[in-house]
């Protein structure tokens, strides 16, 4: 394995680099649809890193700036060439597989979670795959080292194979329409007042330095922050809330979370007749609780490849995929 050889993961909000040796891990916050860095980003690492080889996967072109899914790709890629040089730039598709010219460019969109599965069925054979990251969260199942996921967001939603919801920028009014409070249930407000990052950062899931979104009100990552924003959920500020109650509607949003990613799970598991867990992402603490609850077998990826290779997965097994 080569640190010259590097994997990129170009999200919507987050772009992750990985070098296939793990020794280079970065995280950058370029949200495409607000005026974004991402072109000159990658020529600033290109110029740093000097890659000789460069693995991308992408679920950026989602992004709703872009016209179309094919418009997004192209942005990405004229942006990946531009820095790297084409010739260095290799493209992973939807199947786990390099992209070749003649393929559909299509393809190549939402793929980040085949990189992984790819490199998780390698290494670990038949399990399924759970991924939860700032914005989504996978649920792949690997069968003989090949994943049996839709090739599409859309398929994958359908099959329970895709939640949207991750550990730092889920607006809290998405997962709970009602909250129990000392008074009584409480109806919750349609805005995007808090994220999951102000409940996870409250309950000690995640620190500071973690919270990479922007917050919900542009304000800071302190935990008093925090609870200004989750406490307008119910439109409330502090001097009308208790504290006790705004833990409890951080405490609320985790459980909602492992509930649906328990139920998810169970569902894809019970399809491909799988009880294994391979966890990854900065919701790893999700979804060991929810095979728990199942009584599956899980298997950390922060303590397969270490805690920071696991926040940026796809990025990794892209690198480990053309190194190989």
């Amino acid at each position: 394995m080569d640190s010259k050889v590097i994997g990129l993961d170009i999200g919507g909000a987050n772009t992750k680099v990985a070098s296939s040796d793990g020794t280079i891990v970065e995280l950058h916050y370029l949200p495409l649809w607000k005026n974004t860095r991402l072109p000159e980003v990658l020529k600033e690492i290109a110029q740093r890193l000097q890659p000789e080889k460069v693995a991308i996967v992408m679920t950026g072109e989602l992004a709703d700036c872009f016209e179309d899914k094919e418009q997004g790709i192209r942005f990405i890629k004229v942006a990946v060439d531009s820095a790297f040089g084409p010739s260095k730039a290799s493209y992973i598709n939807s199947m786990g597989r390099f992209q070749s010219e003649a393929n559909s460019l299509r393809e190549l969109a939402a793929a980040n979670w085949a990189a992984s599965a790819r490199l998780i069925g390698t290494e670990l054979r038949d399990c399924i795959f759970v991924d939860v990251g700032s914005t989504t969260s996978d649920i792949i199942p690997i069968i003989s080292g090949e994943h049996r996921a839709g090739l599409t967001d859309f398929e994958r939603l359908v099959r329970s194979e895709l939640i949207y919801a991750g550990t730092l920028r889920t607006n809290l009014a998405t997962l709970l329409e009602k909250v129990k409070l000392e008074r009584g249930w409480c109806r919750t407000a349609s805005e995007l007042f808090a994220t999951t990052a102000d409940a996870y950062l409250l309950l000690g899931e995640i620190d500071e330095k973690m919270y990479t979104c922007e917050t919900a009100d542009g304000a800071g990552r302190s935990k008093k922050d925090a609870m200004r924003r989750i406490s307008r959920l119910v439109c409330a500020d502090l001097s009308e809330i208790r504290e006790e109650d705004v833990y409890e509607i951080a405490g609320q949003v985790k459980e909602k979370q492992i509930s649906a990613l328990a139920e998810a799970i169970s569902e894809v598991a019970q399809r491909n007749g799988l009880e294994r867990i391979a966890a990854a992402g900065l919701g790893e603490f999700m979804i060991k609780e929810a095979s728990e609850r199942l009584g599956f077998e899980c298997i950390s990826v922060s303590g397969h490849w270490g805690e920071e290779i696991s926040k940026v997965f796809p990025a990794y097994a892209a690198a480990r995929l053309l190194d190989a």
